[in-house]
């Protein structure tokens, strides 16, 4: 694996150990560093000011009070001062190093170059792997939290026919479609050579793993592909940082997909922020009596691409550049074409065809096939095991590629 490399230069590094400092200082969000940066951009200077503060009359004293903060000045500026007496910059920057965390800046040979000219883009990244598999061909795959089997089927089989293609999968790490989608494309890496790895975009600092349950993911991705975070180490999940996180999805994808969302979530807010970029947003059409699809068919109403496929996700994709995997999908005769699939058993494939793609019940299915309650269900229990079907309730769905 590619461990991101830190850039040459002695006054980079006073810089990088800087900005870490500056970002443990409390209230000291990404758009709050950007506006001071841009008063005082040495970030060395920067620190100093903040830390150590000059005479209220001096020039940059000046110039530092009048950036907009949305806050009571005079009490950030007093916390300021309080908290940089408990940090050390030099220290800050050999802790994230130790523990294989890289900061990078714009200008770095390593900083995403979707993310340079973004329209609200991040004065430093931290990244754990290899930050290089952002510069792939992408798709930020996200959704809700409570997803059904359906969703989550659809997340991960989706992403593995990406990944297959040469598509890297971006996506937070929450629990339910993220996990799934990046737990596709892990599986996918398995089975392909030279697939690219996954993106993980989060919230909290690289050592602070949220939710816990996404340990074992945490450690794959930043193994086999990034960890990107804005948060320094030690930095806890802060209700802020959520929606801050998904603009970076957002800037790092060539396309969304939005595969299951209630009516207000994350996934919302990623894929307002892909429109604000011009970047293509897709999503998964749903049952308009599942609350879980409510926010995907909103999407669908206003405006969204539909994915009914994963060509669907595919054409989306920017062809310029050389970028598109679309040749590759068209000639290897991956999953990607086989969608959808056709079992070589009779019975699996008599019971795919009698239930379609609409959801049924078994009673249907009965009717449909005519065979016995018990043939149907043996056969039906085999299709969910192979994951050709899903079952919700007392109802039964076939999974598209």
């Amino acid at each position: 694996m590619n461990v991101i490399a830190p850039a040459e230069g002695a006054g980079r590094d006073v810089e990088r150990a800087h900005l870490i400092a500056l970002l443990y200082l409390p209230g000291l969000g990404p758009l709050r560093l950007r506006n001071l940066l841009a008063a005082c951009p040495d970030a060395a200077e920067l620190w100093w000011a903040l830390t150590t503060p000059a005479p209220s009359g001096s020039p940059l004293a000046r110039r530092l009070r009048a950036v907009e903060l949305r806050g009571r000045v005079d009490q950030l500026f007093a916390a300021w001062a309080e908290a940089g007496r408990t940090v050390d910059p030099k220290a800050a920057l050999r802790r994230h190093r130790s523990a294989g965390v890289e900061l990078v800046m714009p200008g770095d040979p390593a900083f995403p170059d979707r993310l340079h000219d973004d329209e609200d883009p991040p004065t430093a990244l931290f990244a754990r792997g290899d930050l290089s598999v952002a510069a792939a061909p992408t798709v930020a795959i996200v959704g809700t939290r409570r997803a059904t089997p359906y969703g989550l089927g659809i997340a991960r089989r989706w992403a593995m026919a990406l990944v297959e293609v040469g598509v890297a999968v971006v996506s937070g790490l929450a629990r339910g479609i993220d996990a799934a989608a990046h737990d596709g494309a892990l599986a996918a890496m398995d089975a392909v050579g030279g697939a690219p790895g996954p993106v993980g975009v989060v919230g909290t600092g690289l050592d602070v793993v949220y939710p816990r349950s996404s340990a074992r993911l945490w450690s794959e991705v930043g193994r086999r592909g990034v960890l990107i975070s804005e948060a320094p180490l030690g930095g806890g999940a802060q209700r802020w940082r959520f929606p801050a996180r998904n603009r970076i999805i957002a800037g790092l994808a060539d396309a969304v997909l939005v595969v299951e969302s209630h009516e207000r979530g994350g996934a919302l807010s990623t894929a307002d922020e892909a429109l604000g970029r011009q970047r293509p947003v897709l999503a998964v059409p749903g049952s308009v009596h599942a609350s879980s699809s409510a926010g995907t068919n909103h999407l669908l109403r206003d405006g969204a691409l539909v994915a009914t496929c994963v060509q669907d996700v595919l054409l989306a994709l920017p062809t310029g550049g050389g970028r598109s995997p679309l040749g590759t999908a068209r000639t290897q005769g991956s999953a990607v074409e086989a969608a959808p699939r056709r079992p070589a058993d009779p019975e699996e494939a008599a019971l795919l065809l009698a239930l379609g793609w609409e959801p049924a019940l078994v009673d249907r299915l009965v009717e449909r096939t005519d065979w016995s309650l018990g043939a149907t269900c043996r056969v039906l229990e085999r299709l969910v095991a192979r994951g050709l079907v899903v079952q919700q309730g007392a109802w039964f769905t076939q999974v598209r590629e």
